[in-house]
């Protein structure tokens, strides 16, 4: 990939952050944090992450993934402190109050750890679907994963309770969506 092209998707990656940060939150408290990897270095750490994960739990999307990832030139990290509630009292986390969410433990499933306020949860989505939009809008090939989010947090990118990962590229074919993939 030339370098013009790389710096033009770096370019759509920072567009994508302001739509990102933009994006209305509830109560216009802004818990959204935001990051673009673009070193090879990064890139290459995140993809043998993925594996790690997916070896060891044996989730083969993890895998599957990772390829993509290496062949990817940026990636878009979004997350949120999903841990800190709103107070709004709404008991969408499941409990009734938010002082009763504060107080619950937290228990630590294989990528995520909960309870979640419900709201931190709403606002994440909003900003990715305005980091999307934009990525539509410039014509760049993404998709949101999980995945690269999970390994993204393991490697302690961004300080947030959940992340979610957009990987960005631009060539004659999506290779987000067009996937060939083989399975052991």
């Amino acid at each position: 990939m030339s370098s013009e092209l790389k710096d033009a998707i770096l370019d759509a990656a920072k567009l994508m952050a302001i739509s990102a940060r933009t994006a209305p939150k509830t109560k216009g408290l802004d818990d959204i944090e935001i990051a673009v990897l673009s070193s090879e270095d990064d890139l290459k750490r995140l993809a043998e992450e993925m594996e790690r994960i997916g070896s060891e739990t044996g989730r083969s999307f993890f895998l599957r993934d990772a390829e993509n990832i290496r062949m990817t030139p940026v990636v878009l990290l979004i997350g949120v402190k999903a841990s800190k509630p709103k107070n709004l009292d709404c008991g969408g986390c499941g409990h009734r109050t938010c002082a009763e969410f504060m107080k619950a433990e937290r228990s630590m499933g294989k990528d995520l750890s909960g309870p979640s306020c419900i709201f931190q949860l709403l606002d994440l989505g909003i900003a990715l679907g305005s980091a999307v939009k934009t990525a539509s809008i410039l014509n760049i090939d993404n998709r949101i994963m999980f995945s690269a989010g999970a390994a993204a947090k393991n490697l302690g990118y961004l300080e947030s309770d959940i992340v979610l990962a957009i990987p960005l590229s631009a060539t004659g074919k999506n290779i987000y969506f067009d996937r060939r993939w083989r399975r052991k």
